[in-house]
């Protein structure tokens, strides 16, 4: 399963590079890619909304599913 979730605060690669690592510790991600052009990371995998947000929350950036 492919989902978009809108990430805002992202100002570098590093950024984006955080956000990932984030989003790939969650249980069930199997990858994910972050844009800070598109303030949005696309993720693959059958992770819960709930908890990708929360992990993007708890790195320090902003986000929705």
């Amino acid at each position: 399963m492919s989902r978009t979730i809108t990430v805002e605060g992202m100002s570098c690669g590093g950024c984006e590079s955080t956000v990932e690592d984030a989003l790939e510790g969650v249980a069930g991600v199997e990858s994910a890619s972050a844009d800070r052009e598109r303030d949005a990371a696309d993720v693959e995998g059958d992770a819960d909304a709930d908890a990708l947000v929360a992990a993007v929350e708890d790195a320090g950036y902003d986000a929705s599913a």
